[in-house]
Parts: C-alpha cells; sequence; structure tokens
C-alpha cells in the first residue's frame, strides 16, 4: 500500500499542520510516513506545497508528477498551480475560496474565474469543489484543513480510520483547540454525504 497526498494552500491557511495531523494517524496505523514541503515567500500569502506519503515501503517524500493519490486544495488558483502532480486515477477537493494576491488585487494579474479553475481540473480527474472556507468559519476559519479532511475522509478518498485521525489531531494540536477540530471533521464528513 502506498498513498500519495498533495496539499496545496497559501501561508497561514494551515496546510503544514494539516499535513503533519494526517501524517500523524498514519503513523498510528503504522504506515511510514514521509512528508516534503515546499514554501514559496515565507510569509502569510506565498504558495505552500506539502507532500505527504505514507504506506508500507515509503522512502522519499517526493511524489512524482501525475501521481498524487488525492490532492486537498486550500485555495483555487493553488490548485491550478499544482495540476501537474494530478493523474487520471487522483481526486481533487478544492476550496472555492479565492485569496487574492498584491498582483491580483492592483489588476496586474487577472484571477481565474472558479468554474475555469474547476473546468481545468475536470479535465485531468475527478473533482469536488466548494467553499468550505464558508462552513469552517461558522465553527472556527483555521479549521478548514481539518474540515476538508472530514469531506475526504467521508468520500472515501483516504485509507485511515476516523479514529486515527482523531488521534492525529490530538498528536499535532495542544488540548484546548482539540475540541473544535473534532467539530470540524465531523462537519465535513456530513457534509460529504450531502455531495452526491
Amino acid at each position: 500500500m502506498e498513498f500519495n497526498l498533495i496539499i496545496a494552500g497559501v501561508g497561514g491557511q494551515g496546510g503544514l499542520t494539516l499535513s503533519r495531523i494526517i501524517g500523524n494517524a498514519a503513523m498510528v496505523e503504522g504506515y511510514r510516513v514521509r512528508i516534503g514541503e515546499t514554501l514559496g515567500m515565507s510569509q502569510r500569502y506565498g504558495s505552500v506545497l506539502s507532500y505527504l506519503r505514507f504506506g508500507d515501503n515509503v522512502y522519499s517524500p517526493l511524489i512524482e508528477e501525475g501521481k498524487a493519490n488525492l490532492m486537498l486544495a486550500l485555495e483555487p488558483v493553488e490548485a491550478l498551480r499544482n495540476a501537474r502532480f494530478l493523474g487520471k486515477d487522483s481526486y481533487a477537493i478544492i476550496n472555492a475560496y479565492p485569496i487574492h494576491t498584491a498582483t491580483t488585487l492592483v489588476g496586474k494579474e487577472k484571477y481565474p474565474e472558479l468554474d475555469e479553475i474547476k473546468s481545468a481540473i475536470a479535465k485531468i480527474c475527478k473533482v469536488d469543489m466548494m467553499n468550505f472556507q464558508a462552513e469552517a468559519d461558522k465553527i472556527n476559519p483555521r479549521t478548514l484543513g481539518v474540515l476538508m479532511l472530514g469531506y475526504a475522509y467521508g468520500k472515501g478518498l483516504l485509507p485511515l480510520k476516523e479514529e486515527s485521525l482523531v488521534e492525529g489531531i490530538k498528536l499535532t494540536l495542544r488540548e484546548k483547540l482539540w475540541e473544535i477540530n473534532f467539530k470540524a471533521l465531523e462537519r465535513g464528513i456530513e457534509l460529504s454525504r450531502y455531495a452526491e
């Protein structure tokens, strides 16, 4: 067994924390885990990409182009930017909540329409796109990644048990953050049931 996951987002969205939660959950189940990270500008809103691989015999964190089983894109343009990791057997879950950069805000670059992003990714693989941020905001804006994790789990896209994900949250976050993240995980699972 080998599972390749890409988490794409921008600084400040919690992508790195999310990769650690999933990595810890996979270790709870006895898998070898490798995590690699590529950081753009290290301040908020720079591109952040996490590669997460787990399985029985995983040695390198890097994922070959076209070989990701799953992409969790916390920001829509970051999904496009990292589409090279997707192939016909991949699945992309995209948060339909654009975060504009300085260049798009001043009009130097055009931010693509969300429909354009979705149809570009849909040419490569299966894709679910919704405003997960709006759902996370009802709990706590910082639970976005865990809510999307719950959604992926609920869709059967992650070969881990729910109790391992709960354990991953406990191993990664401070205790005072557990409750809101358990709630976000549950909400994500719930959303996956409506999204048929």
